[in-house]
């Protein structure tokens, strides 16, 4: 895992853990705060330059914002995985939801 990168930036996106701390150039960010950011990030409407593509904060659905999108749904919990897909100027949320099969179907 030490050879992990904290970040991976494509095109105007920039994916990261947990997210980026407001009106800081993204070259002084520290991994402390891509891995373990909450507040003030999730509050901001500023524009970080860049659409900041996260998760590390669960939410009932994908939460997007002009500056960021929360991507965590919880998905040991909730059931639902939740992905983005980018394709040129068009982005789409691709959602994988469990079935409880212990059930049969109707």
């Amino acid at each position: 895992m030490s050879g992990f990168h904290d970040y991976v930036r494509f095109g105007d996106y920039l994916f990261v853990h947990a997210g980026i701390r407001p009106g800081i150039p993204f070259e002084h960010q520290t991994p402390q705060d891509m891995h373990w950011i909450r507040e003030p990030f999730l509050r901001s409407r500023i524009d970080h330059g860049l659409v900041v593509v996260h998760g590390h904060t669960i939410s009932r659905e994908v939460d997007t914002c002009a500056n960021r999108i929360g991507l965590d749904t919880g998905a040991y919990r909730s059931g639902v995985l939740s992905a983005l897909m980018i394709d040129g100027q068009t982005r789409h949320i691709l959602q994988a939801c469990s079935v409880d099969v212990s059930e049969p179907a109707i």
